[in-house]
């Protein structure tokens, strides 16, 4: 592991035609302490999906604006998340796929930035990864965001007690096909996180949670979790990453709400292929090792392309000063 990105390598793009993204990305850019240069102002149609020709100019509009110093992006809103079947965050940084939309449940492109060693995803692969600043209003975003800075350099201290890492089997077998890839159960010296693997339909009440990773189309009690500053989480489940999806299948907004700090959730149907999900041991091992969590996220996942990812970008909670 060779550093980690950080907010001099960050671009931000605001949808100037949406209150929700004008009022965060500007709270971003405060927080992060993003120059002028690092933020880009475009007019996006205010819905879920892009059509691949509206999605084309977006992506002019970002490789016009940022050059090569920007290595990642910070999407300030909760809509527009997808191109067609793929997710915004899958087309902005692999190239919109078209072929795949005929088949969702075929394999999808091979992430380059799967776990890679590499702190200049832009330099080193041509790929800038993206992470969605979304939530269900302002206030909750402005919390996420908040959230992500106070997480900064703050576990692997010293003195300090352990945080833990949930890996969740479930009655879902279709759903918890990562539990072959779960790591073993046990305390990861040096680092302060416990590895805890549970056979259960939710956590009730856990504490100094660091991640959760389950599969279920709903997770329940997820206001009795105590997340520490910085958490992930995410289920598998074909329709998490549908931002604006009212009823079936939660959606990874849930997740945020209730104090997590990044998530990962699909757009279209990509069947229980458990490499269009984060792998549960890269995910831990690049945070514990310092990663953000965008880095950490985006190099778990082998086949991001119908995958959108959400979350404070530049938290770090591993990262030495």
């Amino acid at each position: 592991m060779s550093g980690r990105l950080k907010a001099r390598d960050l671009g931000l793009v605001i949808n100037t035609a949406d209150p929700y993204s004008v009022e965060v990305g500007k709270f971003y850019a405060a927080a992060r302490r993003l120059g002028p240069g690092q933020v880009l102002r475009v007019e996006l149609p205010l819905k879920p999906v892009l059509t691949p020709d509206e999605f084309k100019s977006l992506q002019a509009r970002i490789e016009h604006h940022f050059g090569a110093a920007t290595q990642a992006l910070a999407l300030a809103w909760t809509t527009p998340y997808a191109v067609n079947c793929n997710s915004i965050t899958g087309a902005l940084a692999l190239g919109y796929d078209a072929g795949l939309c005929a088949q969702t449940c075929a394999p999808s492109k091979l992430s380059p930035y799967f776990n890679a060693s590499s702190a200049r995803p832009y330099a080193d692969l041509k790929l800038r990864p993206s992470m969605l600043l979304a939530a269900k209003d302002p206030a909750t975003a402005k919390r996420l965001i908040e959230r992500g800075v106070k997480s900064d350099h703050s576990l692997a201290l010293r003195g300090g007690p352990p945080v833990n890492a949930y890996f969740v089997i479930t009655k879902d077998r279709a759903r918890s096909v990562r539990a072959a890839l779960f790591p073993p159960p046990g305390l990861v010296r040096g680092v302060g996180v416990r590895v805890r693997v549970e056979s259960t339909q939710a956590l009730d009440g856990a504490d100094r949670v660091l991640l959760y990773e389950t599969g279920l189309p709903q997770v329940d009690k997820l206001d009795t979790v105590n997340w520490v500053p910085g958490a992930l989480a995410d289920h598998l489940t074909s329709f998490g990453g549908r931002l604006n999806d009212k009823g079936g299948q939660m959606n990874v907004l849930e997740w945020i709400s209730s104090g997590a700090t990044a998530s990962y959730g699909t757009v279209s149907e990509p069947c229980s292929h458990p490499q269009k999900f984060p792998h549960p041991q890269v995910l831990l091992l690049h945070y514990m090792q310092g990663s953000t969590a965008i880095e950490a996220y985006w190099k778990s996942v082998a086949w991001p392309q119908q995958g959108v990812f959400v979350g404070e970008p530049l938290a770090a909670p591993f990262a030495r000063p």
